[in-house]
């Protein structure tokens, strides 16, 4: 497809509307000026349209296409949460607007979507209080880690260590880092969970806590969970749950039963909201009865009188982690779709995601190596097999050639534990059909894979970009604009 600046014909417009009747003046100084105009192409509205319109219809996103990536779920938004998003009495509210008295009734109703929010959260996973600050989830899992690291300095702990699974996510060690901790990794047992003997022999009094999702990365629920919070909390560590793969068994277990006292939930990913492109999200975080005078500010509360309003006089508070009150707009859309489904729907989500990743790894089973042999919950991963690797084929392969079929290729390379990894969530959303076509795709490469592996080399042929040098593009930014 050419660039707009290739299509561009020397003296052909678009719409022009003839001289100004209205007296105009530039007050530009000399120094600022450009010494020559810009070059723009010079095209028919026509033609302006059509091409914008041709690379939209090249966009890929979950509502036009399956999109299995497992480490940032892409599940369907219902349109119904959307328009409800986009209602006047909530998407036209200033967040200065007063809380109460002079025009304050026009936010009593978002405040009492945030208050109401964090009382839904509070009962799927089993904790006190909840912050809707944090707008991602890595942004909550920062939060959540100055609220341990505030817990320890109040207590007067010496505290330096964190622990974390080496199936975590990146940014678990990240997050712990910023912080101001070390990282400690505990390896993986046979099983594909953390070794809770490994981790056994890394307890002392400077661990603060342990950073955990569960089911982990690999899609895998740790039946060792109660232990390893009872360890962690024997020597006055708390435990953290990353609530990343919080759907595989939202509505069927709650995280503080476990033993959890601090726990993020990507409402983007959980709860069916807007994810991808860099935002937007919200990560919500919600903590144990002695963790609740640590929130941020402002926690909104509910007065006697039935009106809601914000606090700020919380002496031990971590302080402001977001502008205001976070993604106001996402927390309305998990709350509409929170109510929507209802106790049972949320425990269906568990169900039918538990059902499509463990019908997918069925189906996939012998085409490719699965990283754990055994049933799995809400995604499984893979690994190219021998065959494969003989003819020199990556799990990159694999996925290029999944976008000339038509599918969002799966995370690739992770975990970073198993070895061309491929990692496929299929969430609740999608139907068996869908699967189907998928699975028979995924089919087809790995006996491409065996026969004619150059196709996959060459794959993608049905985009304009084939295989950019990312690693080269990163080193070597060329930001100059075209002549």
């Amino acid at each position: 497809m050419k660039l707009l600046f290739e299509k561009s014909v020397p003296e052909r417009t678009g719409v022009w509307p003839g001289p100004s009747d209205v007296p105009t003046t530039i007050n530009i100084q000399d120094s600022l000026l450009r010494e020559r105009c810009a070059s723009l192409p010079e095209l028919s509205e026509l033609d302006v349209v059509r091409h914008f319109t041709e690379l939209s219809r090249r966009n890929f996103g979950v509502d036009t296409n399956f999109y299995p990536l497992g480490s940032c779920t892409m599940k369907y938004n219902p349109k119904v949460t959307e328009r409800i998003a986009t209602y006047p009495g909530f998407a036209h509210l200033h967040p200065l607007l007063p809380q109460l008295r002079m025009g304050g009734m026009l936010t009593q109703g978002a405040l009492g979507v945030l208050y109401e929010m964090d009382l839904l959260l509070r009962e799927i996973t089993g904790m006190a209080g909840f912050t809707m600050q944090p707008m991602a989830g890595a942004h909550g899992e920062l939060t959540g880690m100055m609220i341990m690291a505030a817990y320890h300095r109040d207590r007067g702990n010496k505290k330096r260590i964190v622990l974390a699974p080496d199936s975590a996510h990146g940014t678990n060690p990240a997050s712990a880092a910023i912080a101001g901790y070390r990282v400690v990794t505990i390896p993986s047992d046979a099983n594909g969970v953390m070794d809770a003997k490994a981790l056994k022999q890394e307890l002392s009094d400077e661990v603060a806590g342990v950073m955990l999702t569960c089911p982990n990365t690999l899609g895998l629920f740790n039946p060792h969970i109660k232990e390893i919070c009872d360890l962690i909390h024997s020597v006055d560590g708390l435990a953290y749950y990353d609530g990343a793969n919080l759907n595989a068994i939202v509505g069927k277990a709650r995280p503080g039963d476990f033993g959890f006292d601090i726990v993020h939930v990507n409402l983007h990913k959980t709860f069916a909201t807007p994810h991808g492109g860099g935002g937007p999200g919200a990560g919500p975080v919600g903590v144990v009865e002695k963790l609740v005078p640590f929130l941020p500010v402002s926690i909104v509360v509910k007065r006697g009188d039935g009106t809601y309003a914000l606090e700020y006089d919380r002496p031990k508070s971590i302080g402001y982690v977001a502008p205001f009150y976070g993604n106001f707009g996402i927390v309305l859309r998990a709350y509409v779709y929170i109510l929507m489904l209802g106790k049972e729907g949320l425990a269906r989500v568990a169900e039918n995601a538990v059902l499509n990743a463990n019908y997918v790894r069925a189906k996939l089973n012998g085409a490719y190596t699965p990283a754990v042999d055994r049933v799995c919950k809400h995604e499984c991963v893979f690994s190219t097999t021998e065959k494969m690797a003989a003819n020199d084929v990556h799990a990159l392969d694999i996925a290029k050639a999944l976008i000339d079929r038509g599918f969002h290729p799966p995370t690739v390379y992770f975990p970073t534990i198993v070895k061309e990894a491929m990692m496929i969530e299929p969430t609740e959303t999608e139907s068996k059909e869908t699967l189907d076509a998928f699975i028979a795709a995924m089919i087809e490469i790995a006996d491409l894979a065996e026969k004619a592996p150059e196709q996959l080399k060459a794959a993608p042929v049905t985009t304009p970009v084939n295989r950019p040098d990312e690693t080269a593009a990163a080193k070597n930014l060329d930001i100059a604009c075209l002549p």
